[in-house]
């Protein structure tokens, strides 16, 4: 190497001035040459950094912090609301329940009971002298002024009747029309609706006052597309002669309640037997 050439020409002119301790200073001289040689050897290259890598992109989805802040608990108002509904909430059999089930094989206990709790049906036509259960007769003024609103009206038919009053009506189908016929169209005493105050029939022309005709008039159209926003619903369907055991009455409302009614409209369900799970009832 350049280094040890250098160096071994400096010692021999050394070792020449210096004979009496040329032989100790070689064996040192040796020793230095060779860690100096084997120093530069050794020493570290110096190192090259490699080309950094790019930073990643940022993820589309961030990554979480390492201590990440407790999310806060959600109010109340968040909570969803409780979902099903509560078909015992009122009784079925209780004439005096607003869900009260009353049909050919559910007579009213006892058959000749009289609703209590009434009201008249002021202002809607025909309904001063005419009455229901307090709840349903206010509701029903909140339907006739919302139908009033909308350009409609119609009038009170009738509403709550006796046991007495649904016998005479009774008998009077049965010698028009004949048996068949007055218990497909009228409830015998004992088991119609109209005795327990939550009923009514109501009319707007004279020509298709309880008539299948109702049904085409803008009071029929009306009530079919709005009365159970006001708690009410049309007992009696069509084509449901079979369950509710009474022919088609577009004209005969039923007041239940508007989380009854909002609940039959919601599923689509059009009677209370089949709502309730009830048998079907079409003869006594």
């Amino acid at each position: 190497m350049r280094v040890g050439t250098l160096w071994d020409k400096h010692l021999a002119a050394f070792w020449g001035r210096i004979p009496s301790t040329r032989a100790a200073w070689a064996t040192v001289g040796a020793a230095f040459v060779g860690g100096l040689v084997l120093a530069v050897l050794l020493w570290p290259a110096p190192s090259v950094s490699p080309n950094p890598s790019p930073s990643p992109s940022p993820s589309s989805s961030p990554t979480a912090p390492l201590n990440p802040s407790p999310s806060p608990s959600p109010s109340p108002s968040a909570s969803p609301s409780p979902t099903g509904f509560d078909k015992e909430a009122f009784s079925i059999d209780d004439p005096t329940s607003k869900w009260v089930v009353v049909n050919k094989s559910r007579p009213l206990d006892p058959l000749d009971y009289a609703s209590s709790d009434m009201s008249d049906l002021s202002p809607v036509p025909n309904g001063s002298w005419q009455y229901m259960r307090t709840e349903a007769a206010d509701a029903l003024r909140l339907l006739y002024a919302a139908a009033k609103a909308d350009g409609v009206t119609f009038t009170v038919a009738t509403a709550e009747r006796t046991y007495g009053d649904q016998r005479v009506i009774y008998r009077r189908w049965v010698d028009e029309k004949g048996q068949w016929w007055a218990d497909r169209s009228s409830a015998r005493a004992g088991y119609s609706e109209h005795q327990t105050g939550w009923a009514l029939d109501i009319y707007d022309t004279d020509e298709c006052r309880l008539q299948y005709c109702f049904s085409r008039t803008p009071a029929g159209k009306w009530v079919a597309a709005h009365a159970w926003e006001y708690g009410f619903i049309l007992r009696y369907p069509e084509d449901s002669v079979d369950i509710t055991g009474f022919i088609w009455e577009p004209w005969h409302l039923r007041y239940v309640g508007v989380e009854l009614s909002s609940e039959m409209h919601a599923t689509g369900i059009e009677t209370l037997e089949e709502f309730f799970g009830l048998p079907a009832a079409p003869t006594y």
